[in-house]
């Protein structure tokens, strides 16, 4: 009797992490004298350059799916490099990979603000207050995540990839966070690609 059992070949998961920019807070902590108290800091002209250059790496590649964290630079980061591309993916907006809380930059702006300054967006599923704002968190000044909330965010954020449906996703996100989920720290506009199979980066 011929064999009528259908196989199906299961498909494996494209996922590209791609940093932001230049921002006004790494151009400035370059120069020391500790943290500039930039809060969402955005794009310098040469974050916008970095990632006019990354869009022409990564137009050949059919992504489905743009996954970008709410804060500005990402946001920003994520405009030029796919606000013309080919594939035309989906942009979605997700706080499971903002940045690791522990400078101004990370300390984000009201959801209704993002929504205001960014009206291509679908920001309706975030909460106003999306970063960690806990009472008696602040350190030097600005609200710290603790450790384990980080880590446990990382954790999700690899599962949350996981239960995609999509097999081409850009991640556009965070040099600490990305160097958490990945192990390796990425530049300005860097790039890496996420193997959900191999085992979580150490800490």
């Amino acid at each position: 009797m011929p064999n009528n059992i259908r196989h199906e070949t299961r498909h494996e998961t494209r996922i590209v992490c791609i940093r932001h920019g230049q921002s006004t807070f790494n151009a400035a902590h370059k120069l020391g004298g500790g943290d500039p108290g930039l809060l969402d800091a955005r794009l310098t002209e040469l974050g916008q350059a970095q990632a006019q250059a990354a869009r022409d790496r990564l137009r050949a590649i059919p992504f489905e799916l743009v996954v970008v964290s709410p804060l500005t630079r990402a946001i920003q980061t994520a405009a030029i490099l796919f606000g013309d591309h080919p594939s035309q993916p989906h942009v979605l907006v997700e706080v499971l990979h903002r940045e690791c809380q522990e400078s101004s930059c990370d300390v984000g702006r009201a959801a209704s603000e993002i929504a205001a300054e960014f009206p291509h967006l679908d920001v309706g599923h975030l909460p106003e207050v999306w970063w960690h704002a806990e009472p008696g968190c602040e350190v030097g000044g600005y609200p710290v995540e603790p450790r384990p909330l980080f880590d446990a965010r990382v954790a999700a954020f690899r599962a949350w990839l996981r239960a995609r449906p999509e097999r081409t996703i850009a991640v556009v996100g965070h040099g600490t966070f990305f160097y958490h989920l990945t192990g390796t720290f990425l530049e300005n506009c860097g790039t890496i690609e996420l193997d959900l199979d191999a085992a979580p980066a150490a800490a």
